[in-house]
């Protein structure tokens, strides 16, 4: 990895331009590991500006069924924790699209807390979202800051304590993520109220972009959601298409073209 994150390269980029960042959430090594690779490339060809790969895992608590079955279908085609490095290995020889891998504590610390960030990093990734590991916590166990060259991203929600949110914003890396619904992930008829004013109040106290998911699934919500955030995020839509068309050889395919339009939708604003 250059010395310089991809993922601060990215945003810098993004903000000369003036444009929004697209993030777009997949699970790796659905529907199979080669095809899940090329669902990686046929993203990047519709514009994502950040991957943001999940890590299949058994118990993906903060997940709706959408990224349930494919966390399922992942397991059931054989996905390890190392199979997804090995495939970010590949993806990186031809790619510099900043990379985030999102994972639960369970499979990093089975992995090797420590070699988990280690060979992730050697891999290509740039950052990590562990969805269960409290800041709190980290904070009290020094191990868990052992993150290495990986940018942690945090998380702030809507039943974020408002207190709260000054010491989790000015303490992230990368980017903030910021939930914008209660609940579980999941494509949703129309958005959450209170974006604007929450992520403004965010980025009053964050010393790195603000980008908004949960619930994101067209391309009007995406320029909605762009004219107040750094980044938007769509997942489970995508996912969807993954679950539909993951019998056929052109799956790639499709995503790009679901995807495309939400890329626009973004930069539209």
């Amino acid at each position: 990895m250059s010395h310089e994150n991809r993922i601060d390269r990215r945003f810098a980029e993004l903000k000369e331009q003036g444009k929004t960042a697209f993030v777009a959430y997949v699970c790796a090594g659905d529907p199979d590991m080669d095809r899940s690779l090329e669902i990686l490339f046929a993203l990047e060809r519709a514009g994502t500006d950040i991957l943001e790969l999940g890590i299949p895992f058994s118990d993906p608590m903060a997940d709706g069924i959408v990224n349930q079955m494919a966390a399922h279908r992942a397991l059931e085609a054989g996905a390890t924790t190392k199979k997804v490095l090995d495939m970010i290995r590949e993806f990186r020889k031809t790619s510099e699209t900043p990379i985030v891998v999102y994972t639960y504590m369970n499979p990093a610390y089975a992995y090797g807390y420590s070699e988990f960030h280690k060979d992730a990093a050697e891999a290509g990734v740039d950052g990590v979202l562990l969805l269960d590991l409290p800041p709190d916590e980290e904070g009290r166990n020094p191990e868990l800051t052992e993150g290495g060259e990986l940018k942690h991203i945090r998380l702030i929600a809507p039943t974020t304590p408002e207190e709260r949110i000054p010491s989790l914003a000015s303490s992230g890396q990368g980017f903030i993520y910021y939930v914008s619904r209660e609940g579980v992930t999941g494509a949703q008829q129309s958005l959450a109220e209170g974006i604007t004013e929450n992520v403004a109040e965010i980025k009053e106290h964050a010393s790195v972009p603000v980008v908004v998911g949960f619930g994101i699934s067209t391309p009007e919500q995406a320029a909605e959601v762009a004219r107040s955030a750094d980044g938007v995020v769509v997942g489970s839509a995508i996912v969807r298409q993954v679950e539909e068309h993951g019998s056929s050889d052109d799956v790639a395919d499709h995503v790009e073209a679901f995807v495309k339009p939400l890329v626009d939708g973004t930069k539209s604003v």
